[in-house]
């Protein structure tokens, strides 16, 4: 009998932590969001150790906004730099947190395809009901334009022309190089 088999398997997640680096796969939601904010304010507050950058590796189809704004705060407002890698596909949602990564820190790989849109939304009440509704919508609109400009440095006209249009856009890794979205292909 060998040694290797009594031992007990290693988490690969828990590896992957130890070594700052976190997988964020699938769709944005608070119960996946959740271990990444975890993670990153443990990173920051909790370790003695502090590393000298996190890297958060991404393949998300996207989902819903609010705890990817949570994550966005989080990440700009992590001390240690937060190196971002696009893997697969960042749509939607998942490019919104991409974006957030440090600036010089964003790499996407050279298969990965990116997915910039409007956001949906729906709501049904009564009438005071959706004028409320109809702020918040202006009022996300409004963060998702901001957070574009700061994370590439494009105008506003920009950003809603090409990136932000009412249909979907699809960008190859060379294209969103093109304008500012990631920093590096590799």
């Amino acid at each position: 009998m060998s040694i290797e088999k009594d031992l007990p398997a290693a988490d690969p997640s828990q590896a992957l932590n130890d070594h700052g680096m976190m997988v964020l796969m699938g769709g944005i939601d608070t119960d996946s969001i959740k271990p990444v904010i975890e993670w990153i304010l443990h990173e920051n507050f909790v370790k003695k150790k502090k590393l000298k950058e996190l890297l958060l590796m991404i393949c998300s189809e996207g989902g819903d906004l609010e705890p990817a704004f949570a994550l966005i705060d989080v990440i700009k407002a992590s001390r240690i730099p937060v190196k971002t890698v696009g893997l697969g596909q960042i749509a939607s949602c998942g490019l919104l947190i991409f974006l957030a990564g440090t600036r010089g820190r964003r790499v996407l790989t050279p298969n990965t395809s990116v997915l910039s849109h409007q956001f949906s939304w729906g709501s049904a009440g009564k009438a005071h009901e959706l004028f409320a509704t109809v702020k918040e919508f202006e009022l996300t609109q409004q963060r998702m334009v901001r957070h574009y400009q700061e994370s590439t440095g494009l105008d506003e006209d920009t950003i809603k022309q090409v990136l932000l249009p009412p249909q979907d856009i699809y960008l190859s890794a060379e294209e969103a190089l093109s304008y500012n979205i990631c920093d590096a292909i590799g």
